[in-house]
C-alpha cells in the first residue's frame, strides 16, 4: 500500500436522523471533510447485522449486510416511500448515542412498507439479484424460518427444518418472506454502492472488516453444517473458538462461535472461504481479516469450560489457505492481518510467508524500559499503524487511565514537554504528540479513530473486548465533524507524506 492515513469511523457512529448512522448524506458529507483532511482511507467495522449486544462479530450472516444502515431517504427516493413516512421515521433522542432498538424497529417496519410496493420492475431486479449471490436464498430462507419459529435456533427448529437439504423442500410455504429479506439485501448493497462510489470519486479507499468466526445460529452454519466441527446428529459442538488470556482479559475470551473443519474445507480449495473474501472484496478496496493468528493456530475450549483458561491450541490452514487465495484471485486482494493478541512463532511465520501488512497499536507500545513493537521508531513500512483500535480505549481516556510510570515515558517518548497532558478536546496538545509520532513512522498507512480525532475521553469508547456491557453504541455529531481542526490534520498528512 501506498503511504497514507485513514479515519476510524463505524457506519453506525455517523450522524444521522434515524437512530443509527445510514447510507446517506451524512456519509458523503463525511467523506468530503476526510477528503479534505487529505486522507485516502475509511476503515469500517464489519457491515454484517450484529447480534444481540449489538455487536457485528457474531451475525446471522457473513454475507447480509445490516438493514439498519439503509437510509429511509433513499428509499423514498425510488417512491417505495411518502416523504411524510420518511418524516415520522425521525428519531428524536441522543445524537450522540445509538438506539438499536429504536433502529431495528423502524427501519424493518419502513422496509416491509417499502416491500409492499414493489413494482414489476423493481421486483424483477430483486429477484435477478439474488440469483446473483449463491448466499442469498439460503439466508432469506433461513431469516423466513426464524421467524415463523419465533426466533428459535435453528438447531431447534423440527428436523425438516433444522437441516437445510430438508428445508429446501418446503421454501414455497416462505416465499414471500424470503422475497422480503432478498429486497432488503438487494437495497443494502445498492445503496451502499452509491457510498463507494462517491468514495472513490474522492481518492478514498474503504478498509472493511471480516470477522474470523460466525456465529453458531447462523444461514452460514446451517446451510453448511458439514464444514464446522458439529456432531452430525444433535448438531453440538465439542469445542467452541475463544482467546487465551491476554491484555483484554486475564480469563482469556470466550466467544463460543463453531470451529471450522479445516481439514475439510482444504478438499475444495476452501471454496466458502474463497466465496466469503469475494463478497468482502466487493463491498470493500481493502479487508482486514479479525483474528488473523486463528489461520496459524486456534485456541479452542471445551464448551462445558466456565471460562476461555480451559482450551488449547488447535492448527489451522496456514499456507495453504493463501495459496487457495493466489488461486482464486487473479489480481491479489488487498488483506491486512489483525496480528494482534497472542503471539506465536506459527503466526509470525505465516505473516512474513504471506507478505500481508500486519497492525501495531500506540497505546500497547509504552511500557517503561522495554523496546515494544508497537513503538513508531520499530514499525515496518508494510503495516497499519493505529492510534487505537476500536477495542481500545480512546487516547485521552489512556492517558488518563495509564500508570503514571506508562504515561510519563508515553509522553517523553512523544516530545510532549507540557504540564497540561490532561487536556483533551479539538486541540489537545498531549494527544497531537503521539498522533504525530504515528504519522512519523515508517508505516505505509496511519489509522486514528474519529474519538482520537476530537480528543475525546474513554465515555466514547466503542468496545471493552471480553465484555458484554452496553457497547457499539458511540456516534459523532454533525457538530463535532464540523468543529474538526481540518487544517491540522491537512498539515500533518502533508508534513510526513501521507497526503
Amino acid at each position: 500500500m501506498t503511504r497514507s492515513a485513514g479515519i476510524l469511523l463505524p457506519v453506525s457512529s455517523l450522524p444521522s436522523p434515524y437512530g443509527v448512522g445510514v447510507f446517506g448524506k451524512e456519509a458523503r458529507a463525511f467523506l468530503d471533510k476526510a477528503a479534505a483532511m487529505k486522507f485516502h482511507k475509511w476503515q469500517v467495522l464489519p457491515f454484517t447485522m450484529v447480534d444481540s449486544h449489538n455487536s457485528p462479530y457474531a451475525s446471522v450472516s457473513a454475507f447480509a449486510g445490516n438493514y439498519l444502515f439503509i437510509d429511509p431517504r433513499g428509499l423514498a427516493e425510488e417512491g417505495l416511500l411518502t416523504e411524510q413516512e420518511v418524516k415520522e421515521a425521525e428519531y428524536h433522542g441522543s445524537p450522540y448515542t445509538a438506539d438499536y432498538a429504536f433502529a431495528k424497529e423502524s427501519r424493518l417496519s419502513l422496509l416491509r412498507l417499502a416491500f409492499s410496493r414493489l413494482t414489476g420492475k423493481k421486483a424483477q431486479e430483486v429477484k435477478n439479484f439474488a440469483k446473483s449471490q449463491p448466499w442469498l436464498p439460503p439466508f432469506a430462507l433461513f431469516m423466513a424460518i426464524q421467524k415463523e419459529q419465533d426466533g428459535k435456533p435453528w438447531w431447534e427448529w423440527p428436523e425438516e427444518l433444522a437441516k437445510y437439504e430438508l428445508a429446501l423442500e418446503h421454501r414455497r410455504d416462505y416465499e414471500a418472506e424470503t422475497v422480503f429479506w432478498e429486497f432488503v439485501q438487494y437495497e443494502f448493497f445498492r445503496q451502499w454502492a452509491g457510498i463507494k462510489a462517491y468514495a472513490e470519486e474522492k481518492e478514498i479507499e474503504v478498509i472493511g472488516d471480516m470477522p474470523i468466526y460466525v456465529s453458531r445460529d447462523s444461514s452460514d452454519v446451517w446451510a453448511n453444517r458439514e464444514l464446522f466441527l458439529l456432531d452430525p446428529d444433535t448438531y453440538e459442538p465439542e469445542k467452541v473458538a475463544g482467546v487465551p488470556p491476554d491484555y483484554f482479559s486475564e480469563d482469556g475470551q470466550l466467544w463460543g462461535n463453531p470451529l471450522y473443519d479445516w481439514e475439510k474445507m482444504a478438499k475444495d480449495g476452501f471454496a466458502w472461504w474463497m466465496s466469503r473474501l469475494k463478497a468482502a472484496m466487493d463491498f470493500y478496496h481493502i479487508v482486514r481479516i479479525d483474528h488473523f493468528r486463528a489461520l496459524a493456530s486456534f485456541w479452542a475450549v471445551p464448551v462445558t469450560a466456565k471460562t476461555a483458561k480451559e482450551g488449547s491450541w488447535m492448527k489451522g490452514p496456514g499456507m495453504a489457505f493463501f495459496e487457495a487465495v493466489k488461486k482464486a484471485f487473479p489480481e491479489p486482494p488487498k488483506i491486512i492481518a489483525e496480528d494482534l493478541g497472542v503471539f506465536g512463532e506459527d503466526v509470525v511465520e505465516l505473516l512474513e510467508r504471506s507478505g500481508l501488512p500486519g497492525m501495531r497499536v500506540v497505546q500497547f507500545g509504552f511500557e517503561p524500559g522495554a523496546d515494544s513493537s508497537h513503538l513508531p521508531h520499530n514499525y515496518p513500512h508494510n503495516c497499519v499503524a493505529y492510534v487505537g483500535t476500536h477495542d481500545n480505549n480512546t487516547l485521552l481516556g489512556w492517558l488518563w487511565e495509564a500508570s503514571p510510570e506508562e504515561r510519563a515515558f508515553a509522553l517523553r517518548y512523544c516530545g510532549f514537554s507540557g504540564d497540561d497532558w490532561s487536556q483533551g478536546g479539538y486541540n489537545s496538545p498531549s494527544c497531537r504528540a503521539i498522533i504525530e509520532a504515528v504519522w512519523r513512522s515508517a508505516a505505509d498507512t496511519a489509522i486514528i479513530s474519529i474519538q482520537d480525532m476530537c480528543g475525546f475521553g474513554s465515555d466514547t469508547r466503542m468496545n471493552v473486548p471480553g465484555s458484554d456491557a452496553n457497547h457499539w453504541r458511540f456516534r459523532i455529531g454533525k457538530n463535532n465533524l464540523e468543529e474538526l481542526d481540518a487544517d491540522y490534520f491537512a498539515e500533518i498528512n502533508a508534513l510526513f507524506s501521507r497526503g
